[in-house]
């Protein structure tokens, strides 16, 4: 059992020791569609200022996710923030399976596929419809297309759910158009291919953490059943729809593609189910609708259940095993910090409401369901309102408060976690007015939250797992909100790529002691949970001797050694750092002691190209430097 070992020197914060996440709000210009900035924070901007702070990377290869390019959503920012490491996500993972060719030598994608080919049924294809990257890609849909018709798949339907969320908000037809002329391209008299029925993310299919069943319904009934209001094509379903309601793409109504009258693909007997997303949270109940039996399944009436073969993209829930078959197996996130603080022995309390309630326990613990210890843990879900975001953006910020202070005085805890879906979930919505009503909402819970962390002699660090209301509008490359042709400038529902704050909170003695160090925006989310245990008085664990033992148990007799240093904050008494963490290995011995053993492991990837394996090796805070022998030297300052 992992355990941490107290650090010599420094017991701990004699008080609560408290992260909060501020969903969604991270560090912009200030400019005239940052919701953050626009907002009256008085709490947000005097701790700001006043406390040490620095910035924190939330996005790309920070993340685990494949470039820079690619924006960093809440469930691999908890992923990080709770395991204080950095895995490969869904999005590379899946690419590389599809690139080696594994997914169609697995077992599930054989099955399937000869599933539809022995019954002579269709292949569907269920999922986000957009090049994201958050919930999938539609690169990986065409993937899979181009490989059933290689694989001789006769009949293949496809069921869409239209994005602007991820992606622009009404940029649907971006996607539909080049795709119908991608699959007219693979049609052919032995390939029927066509798609059958679609509708927004946010009303049909999508739901997470059970907020919202209703959604899920209608998505069955839209795409099992065929029910619903009939179009010739999802081009015509979504421009009708936006000439009739005026809404934007994530809050379109259901649709099914129908000839003559009747669905040109429902989903029957014999047939194989592919749902597409390689995220979990938005998945999970759309697949359990699917693998639940007759008689298993009571959160709506399915009228018709096929007996169908269906797959996930990934396993979304790795406890539960859900789906039963899926793809690509997921990453395997262990010794997360509530693991090592429940082995210790430490208390621990976690709470947000329904929509973030899985970020807080699930992908806080490394996509585990339930508790690592059920007598040191608690967690509390606020169940969030049934309403669209922006017409109560203060959503269940106040009610999460109460039950935080009610724990935080009743003293039963030493660690605790909270998350507030403001700025994230209204951030969505494209209303700049509602996002900057969310946040004046989430700053008075501040104030109210830090005046009890001071009454109680504890520490608050205060950050985001990502951007959105930092940027309500489409921004050109310097930052700057961009003009449509009516003048007007372009809502932005997705998220930013843009660094979050990292605020140590702390009144206490030591509150002159800390001093700050530049962070030339190497910091990224994993640090936290090591300044969090170091806050608590442990030492931190370093995760890479376990990889070198693996690689080459001899590594460990060659003399090299594994320190840390601070990064950015230091508290200067008794020499002890509560910092963010990097680490600092002294190679020079084992370089002139086993040189070989060396180049073993810069074959398993320290010295590679890719920039996950060497992220997922060392943080992202570590420097890697490349000799021109191919050798990797860390560099710890």
């Amino acid at each position: 059992m992992n355990k941490l070992n107290n650090l010599a020197g420094f017991a701990g914060v004699k008080g609560p020791v408290l992260t909060i996440v501020m969903d969604g709000v991270g560090i912009a210009p200030d400019t005239a569609g940052n919701a953050v900035s626009l907002a009256y924070t008085p709490t947000l901007d005097r701790i700001m200022k006043e406390y040490p702070m620095v910035t924190l990377k939330a996005h790309g290869t920070a993340v685990g996710l494949p470039s820079d390019d690619d924006m960093g959503n809440s469930e691999v920012g908890h992923n990080a923030l709770g395991a204080g490491q950095v895995f490969a996500q869904g999005a590379k993972l899946v690419t590389q399976s599809i690139e080696s060719g594994k997914m169609f030598a697995s077992d599930t994608w054989q099955t399937l596929i000869g599933g539809v080919k022995e019954n002579n049924s269709t292949l569907h294809f269920l999922g986000l419809f957009s090049d994201g990257n958050v919930h999938s890609h539609i690169d990986h849909l065409k993937a899979m297309l181009v490989q059933a018709k290689k694989e001789g798949v006769s009949r293949v339907r496809i069921h869409i759910l239209i994005d602007g969320r991820d992606v622009g908000e009404t940029s649907a037809l971006e996607y539909i158009n080049p795709f119908e002329a991608f699959i007219a391209d693979l049609r052919d008299e032995s390939f029927d291919i066509a798609i059958a029925s679609g509708g927004g993310r946010m009303k049909v299919t999508m739901d997470r953490y059970e907020a919202d069943w209703s959604m899920v319904e209608r998505g069955w009934n839209t795409h099992v059943l065929g029910n619903g209001r009939q179009f010739a094509s999802a081009a015509e379903a979504v421009e009708t729809y936006r000439a009739e309601l005026g809404v934007i793409d994530q809050d379109l109504p259901p649709f099914v593609i129908a000839k003559d009258g009747e669905p040109v693909g429902t989903i029957n007997d014999g047939d194989s189910v592919i749902f597409y997303n390689f995220r979990g949270d938005r998945a999970i109940e759309i697949s359990k609708t699917f693998d639940a039996a007759e008689g298993e399944f009571d959160k709506f009436d399915r009228v018709r259940v096929p007996n169908v073969l269906y797959a996930g993209m990934l396993e979304y829930d790795g406890d539960l095993h859900i789906p039963h078959r899926y793809l690509v197996n997921p990453p395997e996130i262990t010794n997360t910090m509530g693991e090592f603080l429940a082995n210790t022995g430490v208390k621990q309390y976690a709470i947000s409401e329904t929509q973030k309630y899985g970020h807080v326990t699930y992908f806080w613990n490394g996509n585990k369901s339930g508790k690592f210890s059920d007598e040191l843990e608690t967690y509390v879900e606020v169940p969030s309102d049934v309403v669209p975001f922006e017409q109560r953006p203060w959503m269940k910020c106040a009610e999460i408060t109460d039950k935080l202070i009610e724990a935080l005085e009743a003293g039963e805890y030493t660690y605790y976690r909270v998350n507030f879906p403001n700025g994230d979930m209204v951030g969505h919505t494209g209303s700049l007015l509602a996002t900057r009503c969310s946040m004046e909402a989430l700053d008075l819970q501040l104030a109210r939250i830090l005046t009890v962390v001071d009454k109680l002699g504890g520490v608050a660090l205060i950050t985001a797992d990502h951007g959105n209301a930092d940027e309500m509008y489409e921004c050109d490359k310097k930052g700057m909100p961009k003009a449509g042709k009516d003048g007007k400038f372009k809502a932005k529902t997705s998220h930013t790529l843009n660094p979050v704050p990292c605020i140590i909170y702390d009144n206490t003695d030591a509150k002159n002691s800390y001093t700050l160090k530049a962070d030339n925006g190497q910091f990224g989310l994993s640090n936290v949970a090591a300044t969090m245990v170091n806050l608590m008085g442990f030492e931190i664990i370093c995760h890479l001797i376990q990889f070198f033992q693996i690689v080459d148990s001899g590594c460990l007799r060659v003399g090299f050694s594994i320190t840390h240093i601070e990064i950015s904050l230091q508290r200067n008494d008794d020499g002890i750092g509560l910092r963010l963490v990097q680490l600092c290995f002294d190679f020079l011995n084992a370089f002139k002691k086993c040189r070989q053993t060396f180049s073993q492991i810069t074959d398993k990837g320290i010295g590679s190209s890719d920039p996950t394996i060497e992220l997922a090796l060392f943080g992202l805070d570590a420097f890697l430097l490349h000799g021109s022998d191919g050798w990797a030297f860390v560099n710890g300052g």
